[in-house]
Formats: structure tokens, C-alpha cells, sequence
């Protein structure tokens, strides 16, 4: 697994050590671009719970990533209107603000990432940027590579059980995720980047 480019924001003191450029997100992006919308917040909401549960286990009192799930949840499915989920997207982040532990805090924006994938599913690879980025800050650099190997391998596993999942019928979908007419956002904005060369 190539992370150079992790290695490098780490030499820098960059607070996340991923982004749509890293090497090893190049598959899953790859296959998060040919996605629809509801797909791609099944996944991101599915995904999330491994994080959110880290989060309850080190702070069992705090609920606010697991509020802002179950809103989102809600939202996804059409039974809330985005406002509502909205609020708990930002207590989540809001509670980021309030750790000192950095692989925590990028688990709380991993968390706020992926609720808000509901609203744009451009939102949806940050959960891999933060929740790996939490990754490399626990084990540290030189022993992360197996977590995030066995991590990037369940996102793509996670991905293709959601895009058959999704469309499975007596599953609730709000109306602006079942317009399946629009353009993925993140390959849009691939081929955006990769026209300007």
C-alpha cells in the first residue's frame, strides 16, 4: 500500500493525512463515482457505525454522534426534513472542539462527514479521509499500514453489498435521493479536475 503522500502531510503537522488525491483512496473513489446518491448514504451511514461506536466506548455519556446518525438515518429514508439532522451534524463537530485526542476528533468529523453525505454525496469520502486519518494517528506511522489496508477493504466491500441494498424494494428513500437522474456529484467533480489539465 502506497501512503507516501500521508507521509508527507505527517512531516508536515497537517491535522488530516488523506484527501481525494491519496494514492490508496484511488479505487474506492473510483468506484464511489459510478454510485447514485442514496447508495453512496447507505454506505457512508452503514460505514459510520465503526466509528461511532469507538466514540460511545471512550465517551459512553456523550450521544451526539449517535443522535446525529439516527437523524441522518431518518432524514435519508424521508421522515425527518434536513433541519433536524442538521442541528445534531453540528453538536457532532461541536464535540470534536471539545477533545484533545486527535485520532478522536477526526472520528467525531468522520461521523459529521457521513451524516451530511445525505444532504450532497460529494460529503461521503470523508469519512475515509477522517476516519483513516484517525487510523494513522492511533497505531502511528509506521505500524498503520495492516489497519488501513483491512479498513479500505471493507469500505470497498461495504460499497457494493449498499449499491444492491439500496435498491431493495421496501427500503425508504426521501425524494431528493431517489432522483437517480442526476449526476454524481464526485464524478463531476473528477472530471472537472482532470479537464483543467
Amino acid at each position: 500500500m502506497d501512503i507516501q503522500d500521508v507521509k508527507e502531510k505527517w512531516n508536515r503537522n497537517n491535522n488530516l493525512l488523506f484527501s481525494r488525491e491519496s494514492v490508496c483512496l484511488q479505487e474506492l473513489l473510483r468506484l464511489m463515482r459510478i454510485q447514485n446518491h442514496k447508495t453512496l448514504a447507505l454506505w457512508a451511514l452503514t460505514c459510520a457505525q465503526q466509528p461511532a461506536r469507538i466514540l460511545k466506548e471512550r465517551y459512553p455519556t456523550d450521544t451526539r454522534q449517535e443522535a446525529a446518525l439516527a437523524l441522518s438515518t431518518q432524514w435519508a429514508a424521508g421522515h425527518i426534513k434536513m433541519p433536524a439532522a442538521k442541528q445534531a451534524i453540528l453538536q457532532v463537530h461541536a464535540m470534536a472542539k471539545e477533545l484533545s485526542n486527535p485520532a478522536d476528533i477526526a472520528l467525531c468529523h468522520a461521523v459529521g462527514q457521513v451524516c451530511s453525505a445525505v444532504h450532497v454525496e460529494t460529503h461521503a469520502i470523508g469519512l475515509p479521509i477522517y476516519e483513516l486519518t484517525a487510523l494513522v494517528r492511533e497505531y502511528g506511522l509506521k505500524a498503520c499500514k495492516p489497519a488501513l489496508s483491512r479498513r479500505i477493504a471493507e469500505y470497498v466491500s461495504c460499497l457494493h453489498a449498499c449499491a444492491g441494498e439500496a435498491e431493495s424494494p421496501g427500503r425508504q428513500w426521501a425524494g431528493f435521493l431517489q432522483d437517480d437522474t442526476r449526476p454524481n456529484k464526485e464524478q463531476l467533480l473528477w472530471e472537472r479536475k482532470h479537464n483543467q489539465k
